[in-house]
């Protein structure tokens, strides 16, 4: 895979090149801006799983291309071999981050549209894949504006919001869910500061969430994860806007390690704790958070700094990657179809079958 330069134009974490897909590697930001290209389902695969591409969105974009490109080199005829070894690739795609439910969704996605459509012949097939993976990556972008719009009135004019990890446009195929409400505010002529988390252990907060908030001239300060309290107690945030990579159909919020923590502090400072996500990201099949699955990813993330020792050799480590912020704390869901408040089981229902 080879690097080449970034378009500074627009912040899009993937695009389209000679029927590659080429990703911003997220692991060197801010440092380093390089474009990596990938051509098969198995980079791909590896790109989800070593973070180069990250963000819920953004991974089940990247998952959906992975399928393209994988059907792409099966060799037969036969409609019905075609969707078992399609089903394989999804299977190597699926394994690769297990919180994040929009991976799941694009898969579910392409595997559908792969079933719809048997009587076509192979290379119909191939061709309406490509056009379905496209069309999840052009959706995604148009929803996430979408969701800015239905979310920034939440927002009031002055507001200094702060944010927990990456939920910008490089978690999703453009503009993001919780920055994508910040950009919409400031967009409505809305003087917004933002506080940025650095988001340990992997600080997409510091990394990226900064990253992009300069490139976009949003005034951001940046804060460690421990100081949020403090500034809470001083008055000195109005908001608190995060992501999330699966909601639960009762509004429990799976999102980066350290959310509770900053919704527990936000109720107990009386400040409102909002959670922007499209609706790709509420998983209906699971009654409560207890049922996601929590990622435990690389102790070394916690150890080491690069190459540079953190911690003592030998000590035992824990890295739960995200955690699950009870209903309770979440003052309001914003997704591309509306906003739910209250009662979460009802008002998420609604707007799923919303169209």
């Amino acid at each position: 895979m080879a690097g080449c330069q970034i378009d500074k134009s627009v912040i899009r974490p993937i695009r389209f090149f000679n029927g590659k897909a080429q990703m911003l590697d997220q692991r060197l930001l801010p440092a380093e801006e390089v474009w990596l290209n990938y051509n098969t389902y198995e980079e791909v695969a590896e790109a989800i799983r070593s973070m180069v591409v990250r963000g819920a969105p953004a991974i089940g974009v990247a998952a959906a291309i992975g399928v393209w490109f994988g059907v792409r080199d099966i060799e037969t005829e036969s409609t019905e071999e075609f969707y078992a070894e399609m089903e394989k690739i999804c299977d190597v795609l699926a394994a690769t981050r297990p919180t994040a439910v929009n991976l799941f969704w694009a898969l579910e996605r392409m595997k559908r549209f792969a079933h719809a459509n048997l009587d076509r012949t192979v290379l119909e097939l191939k061709i309406g894949l490509e056009y379905e993976a496209l069309a999840i990556t052009q959706e995604d972008e148009k929803l996430c504006i979408q969701l800015g719009k239905q979310g920034e009135g939440l927002i009031p004019d002055g507001a200094r919001v702060l944010t927990h990890c990456n939920a910008g446009a490089l978690a999703t195929a453009g503009y993001g869910t919780a920055l994508g409400v910040i950009r919409a505010a400031v967009d409505a002529g809305k003087k917004i500061s933002v506080l940025a988390d650095e988001t340990r252990p992997f600080n997409q907060g510091s990394r990226l969430t900064a990253w992009e908030l300069k490139k976009d001239n949003i005034p951001v300060t940046l804060i460690c994860d421990n100081m949020a309290g403090y500034l809470m107690s001083k008055g000195e945030i109005d908001c608190v806007i995060v992501g999330a990579d699966r909601i639960a159909a009762n509004g429990d919020v799976a999102n980066k390690i350290g959310t509770y923590t900053v919704a527990v502090l936000a109720k107990a400072h009386k400040i409102p704790f909002y959670v922007a996500a499209p609706m790709s990201t509420v998983d209906l099949s699971l009654s409560d958070g207890s049922l996601i699955p929590i990622e435990e990813r690389d102790a070394r993330e916690i150890t080491h700094l690069k190459d540079i020792q953190l911690a003592p050799e030998g000590i035992e480590v824990r890295n739960p990657a995200f955690d699950v912020t009870p209903n309770e704390l979440v003052t309001a869901i914003i997704t591309e179809r509306g906003v739910a408040e209250g009662n979460y089981q009802q008002e998420l229902a609604a707007l799923a079958n919303k169209r």
